[in-house]
């Protein structure tokens, strides 16, 4: 099977196995929904389910790593001058329109995550990893050690601030915000953090 051809056929199964499952875990719930029903739903084996997925948990956070991979890339490459602060605005500049695509998704993920304790568990291992990419970022920024103070301190800060933009990004009320809205609203909360990063580097005094 010719290479291209082969990598289409796995996308498909991939992309297969993820209509399954997130189809049965909103009619039926995360715990009620085992791993052969999603490969029976999917038609595949179960073997084939955790060629793709270790976990269960992996598929309701299967675009985790495409997002993290482009957070770290963001990161890595930004230009000369380029903060982490501004490299993490135009990350979520970039990504926000797929994640409103995403957005019926996003709110089933969010309903389970509050119905299942290993969920929230796992997303609290995921804002662990945002925090790791940042904290380094920001540490360079400083020219400090990722283990001092203020590095810490701002990551923390910034941390706080995405989970609060991302419950407004993805709610079906009136509260919810458009793209321009949210990145206005990121905006005013990077000036915060910038000001505080200046501070940091330029205490009174010295």
């Amino acid at each position: 099977m010719p290479q291209g051809l082969r990598e289409r056929k796995k996308q498909r199964t991939r992309e297969q196995i993820i209509e399954a499952a997130m189809r049965l875990f909103a009619e039926r719930g995360y715990q009620a929904t085992t791993i052969a029903n999603i490969a029976t739903a999917a038609d595949v084996a179960p073997r084939t389910f955790f060629a793709y997925f270790p976990s269960k948990e992996a598929v309701v956070f299967h675009n985790v790593d495409r997002d993290l991979d482009s957070l770290a890339s963001a990161l890595r490459d930004r230009l000369p001058g380029e903060t982490a602060f501004d490299a993490l605005r135009r990350w979520i500049s970039a990504m926000f329109d797929q994640w409103q695509e995403e957005e019926d998704e996003a709110l089933l993920r969010k309903r389970l995550r509050h119905e299942d304790e290993g969920l929230a568990n796992f997303q609290g291992g995921i804002m662990a990893r945002i925090q790791d990419l940042l904290l380094e970022a920001i540490a360079d920024d400083l020219g400090e050690s990722r283990d001092a103070l203020r590095p810490r301190l701002v990551t923390a800060a910034a941390i706080a601030a995405l989970t609060s933009l991302e419950g407004t990004i993805h709610e079906k009320t009136e509260q919810r915000l458009a793209k321009g809205e949210a990145l206005a609203v990121l905006d005013e909360a990077m000036r915060f953090l910038r000001g505080g990063l200046d501070a940091l580097q330029d205490p009174p005094g010295l």
